[in-house]
């Protein structure tokens, strides 16, 4: 009877094992690699799964959550030669869990060993200038290299960032001052570029002047021309008027000239000099100039 206890107990306890080796539950963020008799057999995913015991066996766990590898610190020669520490992180993400499990021994330290060797070769096909200010781009190029090696490997490249690039101290000093130099040439030519512009406006400014001073006095020399015309017009009617009154009264000249010398010897009374002396001179031709005045104010 004891021995039928301990055998019916033995037996529980194989079931119990069997069970418990028969039923794997999965995290939703992880991939079982099962291998049957020796070989793949499937990827199990996040849940409950049933298996045969001791034919079955669970090989790998995989995490499909994304990951980051370090690259180490490490010196690259520019194509300039200029020993740079070049360091970074690869962000991936396990994609297939059978290829990165049967594909590569370990695919991390084979990411981060290929993401080495690939910094190297970019960085060394660039100048320091460009390796400092060009990260996007190295970024970019160290994404795609790798990308295309760990697509055998099941895992996707998500992306790549260069942490720190450092240069020797005699080289960044030497940089500082080519800064430095770079900074005030900038301002030397944006000092010459602002007098340009300034000198530019001024003579602009100077011509529109000028211009204006220009179409001022042709305006002014056509205001005096048309005055000369008007006067000329206004002279030349007014000779044409003399000249008909002249032939329609022979007298007519003589009017003008003795009205012209009256004019005369009464403007030369009128003046306050007390130093003039007046004296009648052709004392006949004025009286006869007055007797012309009047027989020509009677007839009129």
């Amino acid at each position: 009877m004891m021995e039928f206890l301990i055998f019916v107990g033995v037996l529980l306890a194989l079931i119990i094992v069997i069970l418990l080796k028969s039923i794997i539950i999965v995290s939703q963020s992880d991939i079982v690699i099962v291998e049957r008799l020796g070989k793949f057999h499937k990827e199990l995913s996040g849940g409950f799964h049933l298996i045969f015991p001791f034919i079955d066996m669970v090989k790998s766990i995989i995490t499909i959550k994304e990951q980051l590898i370090d690259i180490e610190k490490q010196q690259v020669i520019t194509k300039d030669n200029v020993n740079i520490l070049v360091d970074g992180i690869v962000f991936l993400k396990v994609t297939n869990g059978k290829m990165a499990f049967y594909n590569v021994e370990n695919y991390k330290k084979a990411i981060s060993n290929l993401a080495m060797t690939t910094l190297r070769g970019e960085i060394g096909g660039m100048y320091l200038d460009d390796t400092l200010s060009s990260r996007d781009s190295l970024n970019s190029a160290l994404q795609i290299a790798l990308g295309d090696a760990a697509d055998n490997w099941g895992v996707k490249i998500m992306r790549v960032e260069i942490s720190e690039i450092s240069v020797p101290s005699g080289i960044e000093e030497a940089m500082n001052l080519q800064m430095k130099a770079e900074r005030e040439k900038r301002a030397i030519e944006l000092n010459a570029e602002a007098q340009k512009v300034a000198l530019i406006k001024n003579a602009e400014a100077l011509k529109q002047e000028q211009v204006l001073n220009a179409e001022a006095i042709e305006r002014m020399a056509d205001a005096k021309k048309y005055e000369q015309i008007a006067l000329a017009q206004g002279q030349k009617e007014a000779m044409n008027n003399i000249n008909e009154a002249m032939a329609q009264n022979i007298n007519a000249a003589e009017f003008l000239l003795a009205k012209g010398r009256v004019e005369a010897f009464l403007a030369l009374a009128k003046s306050e000099n007390k130093d003039k002396i007046l004296v009648p001179y052709e004392s006949t031709e004025l009286i006869g100039a007055l007797s012309v005045l009047k027989e020509f104010v009677g007839k009129k």
